[in-house]
């Protein structure tokens, strides 16, 4: 049937509080470096081991399937540096603005 007590916002979950900003920006921004850590790795690879086959087509494949790999992996360390770099920012933020981790309460003023 339905509930006698609809929800309230009292009832929803409270905001995050500035740590949990805080820890996933360093956890982004390590998953950064190691991920940077890695394309540079890869990129040596590649650069100190071209393909070389005899035909035209298998050298192609080989190089577009280098690229891709490449790019997606420079993708990862990027995704997760703006990550990094936005939970910063939050994190700056939550503690200018001084909110804390409770739900802000509609109709009452301090």
């Amino acid at each position: 049937m339905s509930d006698p007590n609809p929800p309230t916002e009292s009832d929803a979950a409270p905001r995050k509080a500035p740590l949990s900003f805080l820890s996933g920006s360093l956890t982004a921004g390590l998953l950064a470096w190691f991920a940077l850590g890695l394309s540079r790795r890869m990129v040596s690879y590649y650069a100190l081991h071209p393909p070389s086959y005899s035909s035209a087509i298998a050298q192609s494949i080989a190089t577009a399937l280098k690229t891709l790999i490449v790019g997606m992996a420079f993708l990862a360390t990027f995704s997760f540096a703006f990550i990094a770099v936005g939970l910063a920012l939050v994190f700056v933020r939550s503690l200018v603005s001084g909110s804390g981790s409770a739900p802000v309460e509609s109709g009452k003023t301090p």
